[in-house]
């Protein structure tokens, strides 16, 4: 959330680039963002070889134009710092500043997101512009936020990365013996005897005989993730104390991009006043999927709404298949942002470029230029129905009783593995689990290992193949306080360095689940053991744990093969409280019915009782709440309201026991006292 006075409704705008325009086209602009009821624009973007011609010499002659410009036509800023591409000038006089890709190439000026992280010419350099910007433009009223870079992203493997890593390494383990230890380099003879020995892991070292996937040392490719997540943060870190300097009370923040994997965007939330992500799903999504990356960008500071900073009005250009938004998605999509915490609605591009890699990319306003399109009218009315919505849901958050844990460290790591099977995927395993929970309509909040569990009923850890120090003690006392704590095969194997944790799996957490896991079975792709619970029969595939009960119940056992009779599902009574463990991968039935069940015993109900392919959300505040209806379904449908209220969009009023049609792609947002 941007938090302003200076906000008073949800922002509606989004990335405007008028320096890839003649200045009479921009006066065009004004007129037709009037027309869309556009009060928000991100500037300044990609602006760095604009506004720096060379080292010294800075032009903000064109900016100035801009600025004023949209500040006489009534519109906020999101300020940009313009660091996400260096300028040619600098890859010329400072070849440093170019990425090594992980095989070993040094790359050329071009693309984007091509800086090394630890380039001393790019930190001086991308400082002293978010500075100048700083100083410059302090005093104008209508900056509502500064956007740092674009879309962090990438990794780097060269000699200025190689010897910031042995900086990093010595700071995390302080002495080389400690190194040894952690990565366990006695393995294949690989001890260090200096820090100077450290190379970075890739395709000319510990990543040359794999698939750029997987590693010879887990340890060693691990930290080396965490230094580029750090390093990186540290360059989005001095552009935000620069910017700070000089406006204090402006919010800072920089466009992440949902469960991508580089960067651990739970330590990023930590530095940054407030999220914003970039929401392109793909034509073939599904609703939870969709709606599983906003909660988990909400997640990232703790529940506080968040920006929605990009997505796009009709089509994206990157796609397989660049298929349209069908009329309806566009502006269903954006209230299921809000739906699930946005405070802010905001797309790539307002006006479509004539050149590059993003001129079929869509946008506010067409190659053609006027307001007569069937996507400029469709954005013109939801301007409207937002700005008649005004300031009523800002703020508001969303209250979840069921909670899954998400770790970089753990997808990384899980990932890295040397085995046992190539189908074990983090992201596919947690988005299972959230789909249960989703398309029953129960709110799922997302946290990190380092957040208190104690406000949750249902606690689930899919995938927890690295259990860090102090987690499990975190896990074992709400569990015996009464939580209900869930976790999955390929858990408990490994401490934070990647070490196995001896005395069986899953290690720390054997006494709360009450089980041991002696061995297990990965399935090549396409075969299934399988399993009955309650009377249903399921599949189990991927992998197969082969455990034995130590004070657990086995609620269902694997059918076949030689491990048949043995527990694939087990619960634990311990303290006040159960821990659930399912042994091997199952289908979406399965995990709807188990974590139904479990949601049912405790407690945890829908938030409403709604047709299928309605997703249904709450947010609220101290005074009233707000239910979203949001018809994802093929054809309208009739929703028996359950408790009276307004719809906030068409201003009817319902009582306890109405029906509300949604028509296919249909948004209602039901207003109601507390």
């Amino acid at each position: 959330m941007i938090e302003s006075n200076k906000v008073q409704k949800i922002l509606y705008g989004g990335d405007y680039n008028p320096e890839q325009w003649p200045e009479e086209i921009w006066e065009e602009d004004m007129r037709l963002f009037k027309l869309a009821h556009i009060d928000v624009v991100t500037l300044n973007v990609f602006s760095w070889a604009a506004l720096q011609p060379d080292e010294d010499t800075y032009n903000f002659e064109r900016l100035d134009k801009i600025m004023e410009m949209v500040r006489d036509n009534g519109l906020k800023v999101c300020m940009a710092t313009s660091t996400a591409a260096h300028p040619a000038w600098m890859a010329r006089k400072h070849p440093d500043v170019l990425r090594v890709e992980h095989n070993g190439m040094k790359r050329k000026f071009g693309s984007r997101h091509n800086s090394c992280p630890n380039s001393p010419a790019y930190r001086k350099y991308s400082v002293a512009l978010a500075e100048k910007l700083a100083q410059r433009y302090k005093d104008y009223d209508n900056i509502v936020a500064w956007h740092i870079s674009n879309e962090y992203g990438g990794e780097c493997y060269c000699e200025n990365c190689e010897k910031a890593f042995r900086i990093w390494l010595k700071e995390k383990y302080k002495t080389i013996d400690e190194l040894n230890r952690v990565w366990n380099t006695a393995f294949w003879g690989h001890t260090m005897y200096d820090f100077e020995d450290v190379v970075v892991p890739n395709m000319l070292s510990e990543e040359f005989n794999w698939d750029g996937i997987r590693t010879n040392f887990q340890s060693i490719s691990l930290d080396y993730k965490r230094f580029n997540s750090d390093s990186i943060l540290e360059c989005y870190r001095i552009e935000y104390e620069a910017v700070k300097k000089y406006t204090p009370d402006i919010p800072v923040t920089t466009n992440l991009m949902g469960s991508y994997k580089p960067l651990d965007y739970f330590k990023w939330g930590k530095y940054m006043d407030f999220i914003s992500w970039d929401n392109y799903p793909a034509c073939d999504s599904y609703p939870a999927q969709v709606a599983m990356q906003h909660d988990l960008m909400r997640g990232l500071k703790g529940g506080k709404p968040f920006a929605l900073m990009e997505q796009t009005p009709s089509v994206s250009n990157w796609h397989i298949y660049c298929k349209l938004k069908r009329p309806g998605i566009m502006r269903l999509w954006s209230y299921q942002a809000v739906a699930h915490g946005a405070d802010t609605v905001m797309f790539f591009q307002m006006r479509r470029s004539i050149g590059a890699c993003e001129k079929y990319h869509g946008a506010v306003i067409d190659h053609v230029g006027t307001e007569n399109t069937r996507v400029f009218r469709e954005i013109a009315a939801l301007g409207e129905e937002l700005e008649g919505i005004g300031s009523e849901i800002l703020g508001s958050r969303t209250s979840a009783k069921a909670a899954i844990v998400f770790d970089w460290d753990n997808w990384w790591a899980t990932e890295y593995s040397a085995g046992p099977s190539r189908l074990i995927n983090y992201c596919s395993e947690i988005t299972a689990y959230y789909k249960a929970l989703s398309e029953q309509n129960i709110s799922v909040d997302f946290v990190s290992v380092e957040e208190d569990l104690s406000s949750y009923k249902l606690v689930i850890a899919p995938l927890l193949y690295m259990c860090k120090e102090g987690f499990d003690e975190k896990v074992r006392e709400y569990v015996k306080n009464g939580g209900r704590f869930l976790t999955t095969f390929f858990s408990g194997y490994v401490e934070d360095h990647d070490l196995v944790i001896l005395g069986g799996y899953p290690g720390r957490l054997k006494d709360i689940l009450g089980i041991w896991v002696e061995e297990s079975d990965a399935l090549p792709e396409g075969e299934a053991n399988s399993f009955i619970y309650k009377g249903k029969t399921y599949p189990a595939s991927v992998l197969c744990d082969l455990l034995h009960l130590q004070g657990a119940q086995g609620l269902a056992s694997y059918e076949s093969d030689f491990y048949e009779g043995m527990p694939v599902l087990t619960c634990n009574s311990f303290g006040k409280g159960k821990a659930y463990y399912v042994a091997a991968h199952s289908s979406d039935e399965f995990y709807k019915d188990f974590i139904g069940e479990i949601c049912e015993e405790l407690g945890i109900r829908p938030v409403a009782d709604v047709p299928a392919g309605v997703e249904a959300t709450v947010r609220e505040n101290e005074k009233v709440s707000f239910l979203f209806l949001l018809n994802h379904g093929a054809e309208a449908v009739q929703v028996v309201v359950d408790e009276a209220g307004t719809d906030i969009i068409s201003g009817s009023s319902y009582q306890a026991g109405d029906s509300l049609k949604l028509d296919k792609a249909g948004v209602a947002i039901i207003k109601r006292n507390k």
